[in-house]
């Protein structure tokens, strides 16, 4: 069976929706959750997430996430809400979606806060829960490449996932889950839907990407390698959020997040057929599409 590809018509449909239009477009695939107050957005994230622990919690049930490491305001929510309502989280179980790794495969120590996910989350998340309330240690996982089956077998033991939260790239990565390039070597959808946990190579873009988002332009300042989750544990969710906030970089991806259907070229567009509902939450600019204002007339993408 032929896979499905993107065609110019589509991308330029849908570049074109304007924004007022997303939320309720008939083709959407996403609820669109969109504001002008970026920190408002995101603390409406920290107390939507919140209040999934309460109501597990109320239920007796356990309550799993996969969770990434760049969204402090949410956190700063969630932790502030824990710490003073007392809620308990005793029953969260939290797997980190990612982890740089050197040019050797190896991950970065704990003490390097920039690049090892553990020390950063140890420091600026867990670090900051009263500790009769905190996750116990051993239901906080990181991917390590020594044990890449560890957290899909866990998962799978648990049931699933309740919540993922996840930022999404320019060309749709979720963690480090890029779309699959090779000359010599075709993945197909079903086999990237059902990828493990695995030791990944950076692709050149998103190394450029980061690099000039964090490093000036300095590409050899960031590690080439990385492990991740892999969509089989991502798409047992009941429910992704996703955050986009950084501008005209990824107004593409949102569009193509919300008409597209499944294709490994842009991997968030496989979530709206396993997860139950997925979310887009971003900023106005983020989602307001240069082409649906300004190139009507012009012949982009014809």
């Amino acid at each position: 069976m032929n896979e499905y590809v993107i065609s110019r018509e589509e991308l330029r449909k849908w570049c074109s929706v304007p924004v007022d239009e997303l939320g309720a477009h008939p083709d959407r695939k996403m609820e669109l959750m969109m504001g002008e107050d970026k920190t408002a957005l995101l603390e409406e994230i920290g107390n939507m997430i919140t209040d999934e622990v309460i109501a597990n919690n109320a239920a007796g049930k356990n309550t799993v996430w996969i969770l990434p490491g760049g969204i402090g305001k949410v956190y700063d929510v969630f932790i502030r809400r824990v710490n003073e309502e007392r809620i308990s989280l005793k029953n969260l179980y939290v797997f980190h979606v990612d982890q740089w790794l050197d040019w050797e495969y190896r991950l970065f120590p704990t003490t390097n806060l920039r690049f090892s996910m553990k020390g950063k989350m140890l420091q600026s998340f867990y670090a900051k829960i009263d500790p009769e309330l905190n996750v116990p240690e051993d239901q906080r996982y990181f991917p390590d490449p020594a044990d890449p089956d560890l957290i899909d077998n866990k998962i799978e033991e648990l049931g699933g996932v309740d919540t993922i939260l996840g930022g999404v790239g320019c060309k749709g990565l979720i963690g480090w889950n890029e779309r699959p390039i090779s000359n010599v070597h075709h993945i197909t959808l079903e086999q990237y839907a059902n990828s493990k946990t695995r030791a990944v190579h950076m692709t050149d873009e998103t190394i450029i990407a980061y690099a000039e988002r964090e490093f000036g332009g300095c590409y050899e300042a960031l590690p080439p390698n990385g492990i991740t989750i892999g969509m089989k544990s991502m798409l047992t969710a009941k429910r992704a959020i996703f955050i986009v906030m950084t501008g005209s970089w990824k107004e593409t991806v949102v569009r193509v997040a919300m008409f597209s259907e499944p294709t490994v070229e842009y991997p968030v567009t496989l979530f709206p057929k396993y997860v139950p509902q997925c979310i887009m939450c971003c900023d106005r600019k983020t989602a307001d599409h240069v082409i649906s204002r300004e190139y009507q007339d012009a012949p982009i993408l014809r």
